[in-house]
């Protein structure tokens, strides 16, 4: 145990800075939630039920809270092409961990492959726009 906590210092940058974007990381992940839950059963239905909401972006914040630190995200800030590669490798390791969840009897949904693609192209979306923007307001 102590291995793995001692790894995980070493890819973790304990900063306000990162508190900030592990907020807005969560944010973004909660927002891709609230995307699918709209499309699917629309906006009063989203809006009444923030469980079933938050329930639909668990699988995938466990996901990301899993592979962010590992892949590195959390390190100490470097180019906006760096922060861009390093969002799409842990964006995918999260989708597939958060498919893998749901596919489980403990979260609602399965793995769907079609959702999986969709499920990428969307946190891309969110993720590395995002990450790529703070890379480069903090490097100026």
């Amino acid at each position: 145990m102590s291995t793995t906590t001692a790894a995980l210092r070493g890819r973790i940058d304990a900063s306000p800075t990162t508190l900030g974007l592990a907020a807005g990381d969560l944010l973004l992940i909660g927002t891709f939630a609230l995307l699918g839950v709209v499309s699917h059963g629309g906006r009063d239905f989203a809006l009444s039920n923030p469980g079933y909401v938050l329930a639909t972006a668990l699988p995938f914040l466990v996901g990301w809270l899993l592979v962010a630190p590992a892949v590195g995200l959390y390190g100490v800030r470097e180019s906006s092409r760096t922060a861009a590669v390093y969002t799409v490798i842990a964006w995918s390791g999260a989708a597939v961990v958060g498919q893998a969840l749901r596919a489980t009897a403990l979260f609602h949904g399965d793995f769907a492959v079609t959702f999986f693609f969709v499920s990428l192209g969307v946190g891309f979306a969110l993720l590395v726009p995002w990450r790529v923007a703070v890379s480069v307001v903090g490097s100026s």
